[in-house]
């Protein structure tokens, strides 16, 4: 069984990679996950997950000739399989967007939830891709109006590709968000997941370069990341079906 989900919003700073993170750790006491940053331009999951020092990345997966095998760039941490993405300005010049379909297909014939950390914003072909790759979209927002409304357009972007929603999952909640939250649950096309907390141990995880249920699993923002997990009802998937769908997707025009 393999389901794929990109982890996605409308802008960036909106915790998109703490709850890739998260949503993986909870995920990983029942199933086999790999994460990926596909963050190709802007990726930061390297030092979430303590792997600041990679000797190889998706970028050297990204550049045709290198020959570099997937697992050269697949670590394994905190009981998930991680690809992390460079940071350079050259490996991100040098990269070929289109090649990620290959590289998700390979990872999705030995697992069973891939979760992308995709791009904040839609304008290149290397941001759209990992939403037309997966099966559901994962939306995170912080809960104002204007957040909400960036999230809903990479929700249309998703369904025009045929990429469902799985829910949203609202972050760095102050006070209450009932408001937004129902409004949430009228026009995205799955529930609210969970509301976070906006939180200390969040904060300190990322300064120690660990996941936040590594760093705090008993912190509340914890819970309702497990919480949210509890909500993804993974679906059986083949993976060689899914491989060979990931390979034929049609590399998307930017919006």
């Amino acid at each position: 069984m393999v389901e794929a989900f990109a982890v996605a919003s409308g802008k960036g700073g909106t915790g998109k990679t703490t709850s890739t993170l998260a949503l993986g750790m909870a995920l990983a006491a029942d199933h086999d996950v790999t994460v990926v940053d596909a963050d190709t331009g802007m990726a930061n999951l390297l030092f979430h997950a303590g792997l600041d020092d990679a000797a190889v990345t998706l970028h050297d997966l990204l550049v045709e000739g290198t020959a570099t095998d997937v697992n050269e760039a697949t670590y394994e941490r905190f009981g998930l399989s991680v690809v992390p993405c460079g940071t350079s300005l050259a490996g991100f010049e040098a990269a070929e967007p289109e090649r990620l379909r290959d590289v998700v297909a390979e990872l999705a014939r030995d697992t069973d939830v891939l979760l992308l950390d995709s791009p904040a914003a839609l304008g290149s072909k290397s941001a759209v891709l990992p939403v037309v790759l997966a099966d559901r979209v994962v939306v995170v927002v912080e809960p104002t109006i204007p957040a909400l409304s960036d999230g809903l357009k990479v929700q249309e972007y998703a369904r025009s590709y045929g990429t469902e929603t799985a829910g949203v999952l609202f972050n760095k909640v102050r006070g209450g968000a009932d408001d937004v939250a129902a409004q949430a649950e009228r026009h995205f096309g799955g529930p609210v997941l969970a509301n976070v907390p906006e939180s200390d141990a969040v904060r300190a995880a990322r300064r120690a370069g660990e996941p936040l249920i590594a760093r705090a699993p008993e912190s509340e923002a914890a819970a309702r990341y497990r919480r949210a997990a509890d909500r993804l009802d993974v679906r059986d998937g083949d993976g060689d079906a899914v491989a060979d769908r990931f390979r034929s997707a049609v590399v998307p025009d930017t919006p």
